[in-house]
């Protein structure tokens, strides 16, 4: 039995695909107040989790507060990434696929989606007292990176100190649904001189 600050980690994973979908699928289920799905794409949550957007409204309209941070496609940072993992299927289109997703839920009360892009390198997916992080390793997509199952059991335990890292991109970020998507619009104020 654990009994240090270990004690929060319940499971890891070599690679987050290793997670069985069963897992999310109950801390998605029994979260009663609070799931946050930082992930920079979150894109593989919409293929492993059918109807989840019926799900989440349904979480949302019982009183659960579900927040999205993900990446802005349009960014230098996402940029720069897809030229990093050099894939097919790009960090902006999996992006795309996530706000695409999301228009499902835009308008229900207690759902709301940011865009971030200081969380490139770790995903924080949280479910109430439980939480599954992911870090980010150097070439590789999110997939194929570990994954730790936590569970909270201690004030400034893992737990706490990754709830404080995403807290702290979600207070940075920008509401995805207020902006223009980039490129859209144009200035039309002349330049000052």
């Amino acid at each position: 039995m654990k009994t240090g600050p270990d004690r929060e980690v319940l499971t890891v994973y070599p690679y987050r695909s290793a997670c069985p979908k069963s897992i999310w699928r109950n801390l998605i289920s029994s979260a009663r107040n609070e799931i946050m799905f930082a992930g920079y794409t979150n894109y593989f949550l919409w293929l492993e989790h059918p109807n989840l957007a019926k799900v989440l409204k349904r979480k949302a309209e019982q009183g659960c507060k579900i927040r999205f941070l993900i990446g802005d496609p349009d960014s230098e940072v996402t940029r720069r990434r897809e030229e990093v993992e050099n894939v097919p299927l790009t960090v902006s289109t999996r992006i795309r696929i996530t706000l695409s997703e999301i228009e499902q839920v835009r308008n229900v009360p207690g759902i709301e989606a940011r865009f971030g892009d200081e969380h490139i390198a770790m995903s924080v997916f949280r479910f109430d007292s439980e939480m599954l992080v992911t870090p980010h390793l150097a070439k590789l997509v999110g997939h194929d990176s570990p994954m730790m199952h936590l569970r909270r059991y201690q004030d400034d335990g893992l737990f706490d100190r990754f709830g404080y890292h995403a807290s702290e991109l979600w207070s940075n970020g920008r509401d995805v649904w207020a902006e223009e998507p980039r490129g859209r619009t144009e200035n039309t104020n002349p330049p000052a001189r």
